[in-house]
């Protein structure tokens, strides 16, 4: 009989899209054998897990910000990927903005790859950027190993960063046609954003109305045409108007090649709760009504929403002007990478949905999108990373138990179920609450190597 580094016995665990109870063989690093639980492999180690806890597979989070170089005071990765092993995240793909310089040609990748040596607690991966005068830069950084190409049709929020012109996309799209690339385009029209309501005050409501849906689906429907027109792949991050969603829906029916994500926040909050001044809760696009959420929910039930990711985008105190209240001059983004996986399952359980269903929004489908193929599922050959998970515990949230470098977070006094118990990266124990001294050290991931 083989013998394996390590065999962990699991009364319950997530594979194949249901749970059962089963016994997960690895070697190297990787999952060998995933067996019937009297299968009786046998292992240099053998784990028992409690019938208290499921075996998910490590959680892929394919939108944060991690911000090193240059906004370090704001994320960094020692800080992140530590965060992001205590909330069951194996892996993290980082956005090419808010870090200085932006990763928008390979020498911009390289230094950013410089920074994380030696900090990372999980894997990550790089997104690159499309920005106005860099489209010949495109295919180096995809032969470079990005992961795809992030755009905005609105203001980024720093300067360094500059969106596209609509009528410039079919031009980005049909080059990364010509490697498949993939363009993530933080959707909002920036001419409707323009005509809005300003935001003023400290009023949540007047905040709601400077970012309107029809800025998202206007500009959805202009990715959607341009992805049409090239026959290149695009995807919708962090979709907030659910009023986009039978667009994308009739789109797919019609065979373009779009994908569509959505957060956890806009699917737990809603606007009518958001008290005054409480600029914790600001991002663009911004977390809409109750009736907005529910049908958000409902386009993940129908799939016509792939995936959840954090799009974990913290700063300072001082950005998010809590002393002012101003949702005009606050810093919109919200702090969640360590929190994601209990607010969903939260919010989850309570519509019907079963951990499968968390386990295909959260780890095999975002490893779809970036093209993760050892990742997000427990079957073999796929890395040995895994999140030790008790449903049916619970926890406050205290943000001084966070890892993120600045804990400012909406989930504050927040009830929720689910605790990580800990979190295994290619077959060693990361984890959970309370990170081990001598973790494994995450690995840096290229594209078509992972």
């Amino acid at each position: 009989m083989t013998r394996y580094d390590t065999v962990l016995r699991a009364r319950r665990l997530v594979t194949a899209g249901r749970e059962q109870a089963g016994c997960v063989g690895i070697s190297d690093g990787r999952i060998v054998a995933v067996e019937p639980l009297e299968s009786g492999l046998e292992g240099r180690r053998v784990v028992e897990l409690g019938e208290d806890v499921v075996l998910l597979p490590g959680l892929v989070d394919a939108h944060v910000h991690v911000n090193e170089p240059g906004r370090t005071e704001w994320e960094g990765f020692a800080s992140a990927t530590r965060a992001a092993a205590a909330g069951g995240v194996t892996t993290i793909l980082d956005m090419p903005l808010n870090s200085i310089p932006p990763t928008v040609d390979v020498a911009a990748l390289e230094v950013k790859r410089k920074s994380a040596l030696g900090q990372i607690s999980v894997d990550v991966g790089f997104w690159g950027g499309a920005v106005p005068g860099n489209l010949g830069e495109l295919t180096a950084l995809h032969a470079a190993g990005v992961f795809g190409f992030k755009c905005f049709l609105v203001h980024s929020g720093v300067e360094e960063f500059p969106p596209l012109r609509p009528e410039d996309l079919e031009d980005y799209l049909r080059v990364l046609r010509t490697v498949d690339g993939l363009l993530i385009v933080h959707a909002e029209d920036g001419d409707e954003i323009e005509q809005a309501p300003s935001a003023h005050s400290d009023d949540y409501r007047d905040f709601l109305s400077s970012r309107p849906r029809v800025a998202e689906d206007r500009a959805i429907g202009r990715v959607i045409d341009a992805a049409r027109a090239t026959g290149a792949r695009a995807h919708i991050l962090h979709l907030s108007s659910s009023d986009a969603l039978p667009l994308i829906a009739e789109a797919r029916r019609d065979g373009v090649r779009i994908t569509a994500e959505t957060c956890p926040h806009y699917l737990t909050f809603a606007a009518e709760e958001i008290p005054a001044g409480a600029t914790q809760f600001k991002c663009c696009p911004p977390i809409r009504e109750a009736a907005n959420r529910e049908r958000l929910w409902q386009g993940l039930a129908d799939g016509t929403i792939d995936c959840i990711v954090s799009d974990h985008s913290p700063c300072t105190p001082e950005l998010k002007r809590l002393d002012l209240g101003d949702f005009a001059q606050a810093w919109g983004g919200i702090s969640s990478l360590q929190l994601g996986l209990s607010d969903v399952w939260t919010e989850a359980r309570r519509r019907g949905f079963a951990l499968p269903d968390v386990v295909r929004w959260m780890a095999e489908r975002p490893a779809q999108l970036a093209g993760l193929q050892r990742k997000g599922r427990i079957e073999p050959g796929y890395d040995a990373d895994f999140c030790v998970f008790a449903p049916d515990d619970g926890f406050v949230v205290d943000p001084a138990t966070l890892f993120h470098r600045n804990p400012i977070t909406p989930y504050a006094g927040r009830r929720l179920d689910g605790v990580v118990r800990s979190t295994w990266l290619r077959g060693l124990e990361t984890g959970g609450a309370e990170p081990a001294g001598d973790r494994p050290r995450g690995h840096l991931l290229t594209r078509g190597e992972a």
